[in-house]
């Protein structure tokens, strides 16, 4: 068989992911604060973004090459978007390809002063020349007892930075342990403490590092153990109130038994440590309120988390004709400006094929960019008023009316792909009358009806099984089969593991458990 070479030419249908349809796909699923920092990483790299105003008004979108910026506010109000672009005018000179001088004398003589005298703060401005400070001067001394003339005056500069728990640690240690070997293993020891104040870690391990021996490890952990605040390098719950009971002198035999025993103390078995701790019901109602009155975290009180709040990215509101009012929220949507002057000006300087292809890709990547912000406002926009309008009963009467809703139901009704729906409902949150939910929250499984009607929601089943079990009497808690029958007589039809799984989840106790508390609150 002779083989042979030829040309051929197929054509195909490909589904293909270009870089710029990835990213997009990234910023639909990114949170407010994500984006945010994505956007400011953006207006570093490129030089044709600025950032916008939010006192820019709308205007029609220029065309290429105008003398006019283009703006994505991607807001929407009452279920629409105006994620239209806008303009602004630029007031500032042209200052590309000008004759700049840089020598001192030529800088003095057109800021009308010597350079001494010009100071950052001073708002650019031209000022007469003044004599200079004597070295022993002070802004505050002209300013009485009022504090400085200059309003921009940063006090805060002044103030002393937070001082860590590891910081605390380690000064104390400077005064409580002499020897410099042992201050060693002890600030060994400091890095291995967690922001809750105990030890992460075994001492053999930090031995074998050190290349000490393990008693050695544990006389320098007793020291630190001693330090402020108490509790502190504790290796157990249990040894970190033992620690604060003995601060306090307050750890005999009896509270011994009992803090040996916590477990007993979760269960509120008060019979069993009664009976260990040797001690009637009076002395046992005091010891557990010595042990509620310390800290078990004792680390938290330097901690250094910034605890970030939530910030919706819809808001929902009851209209004047009965619907509902859904529009983003403004403020979490970056507002990005791309300087169609600054690009044209640029442009007639570029000299080269090199410098015209990097301004033509940077106005690509602006370009695409306020169109993939528009777009992903529009998205969760739909997304979201679909949402409301499946889940109308919940914003109506409550958590109880909770329909059961799955990602199909909504990409079916917007016309969208169940992974597109999925990604814009991460990591966003709506603010409602009845509180600020993830949109993942009104996506909920399905339980069926014992009378074969609609299906109830598990979200609405778990709020139910909250309200029988906040209702009960202490002479008649309810088990978790007396609650399947209950709400099987709602109509909910439901196993009994469910209701222990959901039970377990809301971190309810047991009925065995919820009748201990309530008899030990009553006695």
């Amino acid at each position: 068989m002779a083989l042979s070479q030829r040309l051929e030419f197929r054509q195909s249908q490909a589904l293909v992911m270009t870089p710029q349809l990835m990213q997009a796909i990234k910023l639909l699923q990114l949170s407010s604060l994500d984006l945010q920092a994505y956007v400011d990483n953006e207006l570093e790299k490129n030089p044709l973004l600025e950032r916008g105003n939010a006192e820019d008004g709308p205007a029609e979108a220029p065309e290429h090459g105008g003398d006019a910026d283009s703006f994505s506010d991607t807001t929407g109000e009452g279920g629409r978007d105006d994620g239209a672009q806008e303009s602004g005018l630029e007031g500032a000179q042209d200052w590309i390809g000008a004759d700049l001088e840089t020598s001192r004398s030529s800088m003095e003589q057109g800021l009308g002063t010597e350079l001494e005298n010009v100071f950052p703060d001073d708002g650019g401005e031209k000022s007469a020349p003044v004599e200079a400070p004597p070295p022993a001067y002070s802004e505050w001394s002209g300013s009485g007892g009022g504090g400085a003339d200059d309003s921009d005056y940063n006090l805060e500069a002044f103030v002393s930075a937070e001082v860590t728990l590891g910081d605390h640690l380690a000064a104390q240690m400077a005064l409580a342990i002499g020897d410099y070997r042992q201050r060693m293993i002890g600030q060994y020891l400091i890095d291995m403490v967690d922001e809750t104040g105990y030890l992460t870690g075994d001492l053999e391990s930090v031995a074998e590092k050190l290349g000490c021996s393990v008693a050695e490890v544990e006389a320098v952990l007793s020291v630190l153990q001693t330090l402020d605040p108490p509790g502190i390098c504790a290796r157990s719950l249990t040894e970190c109130l033992s620690l604060q009971l003995k601060e306090r002198d307050r750890f005999d035999p009896a509270m011994q038994k009992l803090v040996e025993n916590l477990p007993l103390l979760a269960k509120r078995d008060l019979a069993a440590l009664r009976r260990l701790c040797g001690v009637d019901d009076e002395d046992l109602a005091d010891m557990i309120a010595e042990i509620r009155s310390l800290n078990p975290k004792p680390g938290l009180a330097f901690g250094t988390t910034l605890v970030q709040p939530i910030v919706p990215d819809v808001f929902v509101r009851a209209a004047s004709d009965g619907t509902w009012q859904v529009e983003l929220n403004s403020d979490t949507l970056p507002k990005v400006l791309i300087s169609q002057k600054y690009h044209t000006q640029v442009s007639k300087t570029a000299r080269n094929d090199k410098d015209k292809a990097y301004l033509a890709d940077c106005l690509q990547t602006a370009t695409w960019l306020v169109r993939a912000l528009d777009q992903r406002a529009k998205t969760i926009l739909k997304v979201s008023s679909e949402i409301v309008r499946q889940q109308d009963g919940f914003f109506v009467k409550g958590v109880q009316h909770l329909r059961p809703l799955n990602l199909k139901t909504v990409a079916d009704a917007i016309g969208m792909h169940e992974s597109t729906v999925s990604r814009v409902t991460a990591n966003k949150y709506m603010a409602t009358s009845r509180g600020i939910f993830e949109l993942k929250y009104f996506f909920t499984s399905s339980i069926a009806s014992a009378d074969g009607g609609e299906a109830h929601s598990a979200e609405a089943v778990r709020h139910r099984i909250r309200t029988l079990i906040d209702a009960e009497c202490p002479s008649d808690v309810l088990s978790d089969d007396t609650i399947v029958e209950k709400l099987r007589g709602a109509g909910i039809d439901i196993a009994r593991r469910t209701v222990a799984k959901y039970r377990e989840a809301m971190r309810i106790p047991s009925s065995v458990q919820r009748r201990r508390e309530k008899q030990a609150a009553n006695a």
